[in-house]
Parts: structure tokens; C-alpha cells; sequence
């Protein structure tokens, strides 16, 4: 089964501004979210996207 268009993860720097099922990772700065979307980016075979200042999604299309 091939998963499509679907949010793999979550990096934030504020953990009380998001819910789901996906996996939130929580970050202290903004390098810090960059290393880990970076990572998970190639991990999952993923794209990151900043949704907005602090808010990071990785996504499969």
C-alpha cells in the first residue's frame, strides 16, 4: 500500500498550539527545527513546508 498526499510530521516551537495524529516534535529554536526537518525530511522521503513563524510540517505528495 502506497501512502499519497498525507502530514508525516509536526515541528514546532510552541507544543501547545498543535494536536493530531501526526508525530509532533517540539524544538527550543528555529536551527534546531531546521536540523530536525532536514532529518526527517530524508527519513521519510518527505518535503518540508513552514506553514507559518514556528510551524513546520513534512509532507508526502
Amino acid at each position: 500500500m502506497t501512502h499519497e498526499k498525507m502530514i508525516l510530521a509536526v515541528i514546532t516551537m510552541n507544543g501547545e498550539t498543535v494536536a493530531g495524529g501526526a508525530p509532533i516534535f517540539v524544538c527550543r529554536t528555529k536551527e534546531e527545527m531546521e536540523r530536525i526537518a532536514a532529518n526527517l525530511e530524508a527519513i521519510l522521503d518527505g518535503i518540508a513546508h513552514e506553514l507559518g513563524d514556528g510551524l513546520l510540517v513534512i509532507v508526502k505528495h
